[in-house]
């Protein structure tokens, strides 16, 4: 299990802090459904990304087989690693200067309005449909694949994969449940930062985890 959490901590970390979901969630706790959409966002959330994450591991071909990773993984990891490292670029590209105002998603202005369906729709399509968070829900997937576990181990490998990647999503809905409205200046800031900061902060992410991937890559190919 320790080689499991290894291998998929970092790919969890970069899904963890990425900045659009959290501040999503912290606006769904601002609004008039807060208790009930900020209880569905963090589920499809979780749902989401525990179903990427099973499904790139039960592919056929990725499996060790007992011999370690097979050129599959090596292959994939290639692939995804690129793509990381294309997201990278366009996400540095389009960082807002010094004195610009960071561009804010028109959906955010609408989150108000959400009704529950919506809520559910969203949490699914940020984190299992979001190719940033899509690729690296894949790459804690084939990282899983490619280790010797049992069925069980796999099993508990992604859960703890899923608990780390969502944290920061479970933690403000959890907080909102005990705490209510106290925690509004809390969350507010953050979002305020997240949104200002996101363009940066993922671009750095996507650049460390796809340089980590692309080598990863090449080891097994090699």
């Amino acid at each position: 299990m320790g080689d499991a959490i290894g291998a998929t901590a970092g790919y969890a970390v970069g899904i963890a802090i990425s900045p659009i979901p959290i501040a999503a969630v912290i606006l769904m706790l601002f609004s008039g459904r807060a208790r009930v959409n900020g209880i569905v966002f963090m589920l499809a959330w979780i749902t989401g990304v525990a179903g990427v994450v099973t499904i790139v591991v039960l592919l056929p071909g990725l499996g060790t087989g007992g011999t370690g990773p097979g050129p599959a993984v090596g292959w994939t990891k290639l692939v995804l690693g690129g793509l990381l490292l294309v997201l990278a670029g366009r996400q540095w590209s389009r960082r807002p200067g010094p004195d610009d105002e960071p561009p804010v998603p028109g959906w955010m202005s609408r989150i108000d309005e959400l009704r529950p369906v919506a809520a559910l729709g969203l949490g699914l399509a940020l984190s299992a449909v979001n190719p940033k968070n899509l690729l690296l829900a894949a790459a804690a997937g084939a990282s899983l694949a490619a280790l010797p576990l049992s069925s069980g181990q796999t099993a508990g490998a992604v859960a703890v994969v899923t608990a780390l990647a969502t944290l920061t999503v479970t933690l403000p809905v959890l907080g909102y449940l005990v705490a209510g409205r106290r925690l509004a200046p809390v969350l507010d800031r953050t979002k305020t930062w997240l949104i200002s900061n996101n363009a940066t902060v993922m671009a750095v992410l996507l650049l460390v985890l796809g340089v980590s991937l692309l080598g990863d890559a090449l080891q097994i190919l090699t």
